[in-house]
């Protein structure tokens, strides 16, 4: 279950990229993990850091400080951002997997920006009753 939302949370960080920052390596931090049924309705909330970074075509998620790892390949990014970093949307598909290579599953992941602020929402078809939704409260490119 947590690999799900690990390789969700990766997928979602791929998709925060604007036209200023669309071609930037991004760095996004959670401290908090939602568990939404197929309707977007909450069934449970988990405090859990997630570093999320988006490189290029790559995506990684690291979960607890290590605990986990997700790493991931990003196939098809747009983005749209009015405001780069709080304003806008990022739609980006990618397979994420563990650090074996284990459990591979497509991503949808989605950050969109709003009122300053900024969530991630990963939805997988091989999980279609099964979503996970992240606010953001770091969003920045990685230096």
């Amino acid at each position: 279950m947590k690999s799900t939302i690990i390789a969700l949370l990766l997928l979602l960080a791929g998709s925060t990229v604007c036209l200023a920052q669309c071609d930037k390596k991004l760095r996004l931090v959670t401290s908090k993990t939602e568990h939404l049924d197929a309707s977007g309705n909450l069934e449970r909330t988990e405090d859990e850091q997630t570093v999320i970074e988006i490189i290029d075509k790559k995506i990684s998620v690291n979960i607890e400080n290590g605990k986990q790892t997700l790493t991931g390949t990003i196939k098809s990014n747009t983005c749209n951002w009015t405001t780069p970093f709080k304003e806008g949307k990022s739609v980006i598909n990618t397979t994420i997997s563990d650090e074996d290579g284990n459990g591979e599953k497509e991503y949808t992941l989605t950050i969109e920006g709003k009122d300053g602020k900024v969530t991630l929402t990963a939805e997988s078809p091989q999980m279609p009753d099964h979503k996970l939704r992240f606010v953001l409260d770091k969003f920045e490119e990685k230096k």
